[in-house]
């Protein structure tokens, strides 16, 4: 039996022969034309030809006989990535925003952004098996713990175009966060040096034998809400984007770890509901809001996250607001 797809909003203005090889990437182009010409491919119960441009709430007919063009249930890459196509079905269901240039993640906490040796699943390498007809490439990079708004590049231009936007800061970058500890003042900006995971007052070399010279780490920062002297609210503003930079300006400038921040500590003790709210394995940490000019168009595009589900009985508890 014929299986209908209703084109989802993130997938609007993709052409129907790359929006049809992106889920049957093993399938011949001329049987994907031999298909549309004997009117097994229709658009909208209309007979297809290949390059309709393809609109959200568009009903896609998929004929049945394709099903074995479909990813494989496993895939393996050379650097030893394993995932499945539930895996890539539920990195689909998190695509914000796509279009010619970029797909724009909801990344959950949890997934690597990048892959590597002992990494099974990471962003980059499941964007290139849905999107194979594209050069993917990272522009900007989330801790693997963090989660939300993580932007990729789809060809070359808009990965040298987004790259230097995210090096010379013109993108601009919110994160909320709930931090454990009560937060004094509550504005400022943070402005030190930074190398693995400890701060400095300037950028003068490291006795250690290596003769590193820590990076310079500026965060602005505000508290949104408090709750009892326990809990602070932030959104957090970084302008520079050293390694673990909100987590370490958290506990060791604000002290007030992020929760959830199993790395760099969380000593202070909660009691009552808080306590087995926040008893999670997940960083409360999430990358809200993006602000940054599309690499063709040049329009500034504001994107935001939904808050993780993780976080939203805590948020609804302690009744804090979205800036």
């Amino acid at each position: 039996m014929a299986e209908m797809i209703t084109v989802p909003s993130t997938e609007e203005g993709t052409r129907l022969l790359r929006w049809f090889l992106r889920r049957y990437p093993s399938m011949p182009q001329r049987e994907f034309y031999k298909l549309c010409r004997g009117g097994q491919i229709r658009v909208n119960s209309s007979r297809a030809k290949g390059q309709e441009i393809l609109r959200a709430g568009d009903v896609v007919r998929i004929p049945p006989t394709v099903a074995s063009y479909a990813a494989t249930p496993a895939k393996k890459t050379e650097s030893g990535s394993h995932f499945s196509l539930s895996d890539l079905e539920s990195l689909r269901k998190c695509i914000i925003h796509d279009d010619a240039d970029i797909v724009v993640f909801n990344k959950p906490a949890g997934l690597a952004v990048q892959g590597g040796t002992g990494i099974r699943k990471s962003v980059d390498k499941m964007a290139a098996a849905l999107f194979p007809y594209d050069k993917i490439s990272l522009v900007h990079r989330l801790d693997r713990e963090t989660s939300g708004i993580l932007v990729v590049a789809k060809n070359q231009r808009a990965a040298q175009v987004l790259s230097n936007e995210f090096q010379t800061k013109s993108a601009q970058k919110e994160y909320l966060a709930l931090l454990n500890g009560d937060v004094r003042p509550q504005r400022g900006v943070i402005d030190n040096y930074m190398i693995k995971g400890q701060v400095f007052d300037g950028p003068e070399r490291l006795n250690n034998g290596t003769g590193q010279r820590p990076q310079r780490a500026i965060t602005e920062y505000e508290v949104l809400t408090q709750a009892g002297g326990h809990l602070s609210w932030v959104r957090f503003s970084p302008k520079t984007g050293r390694t673990h930079q909100l987590r370490v300006h958290s506990a060791l400038c604000l002290h007030a770890p992020i929760v959830g921040d199993v790395l760099y500590g969380m000593d202070k003790k909660l009691d009552g509901a808080l306590r087995s709210m926040l008893e999670t394995n997940n960083l409360f940490l999430l990358a809200y809001k993006l602000t940054f000019r599309h690499p063709s168009s040049g329009k500034l595009l504001t994107l935001r996250a939904p808050i993780p589900e993780f976080m939203q009985p805590v948020i609804k508890f302690l009744e804090f607001k979205l800036p």
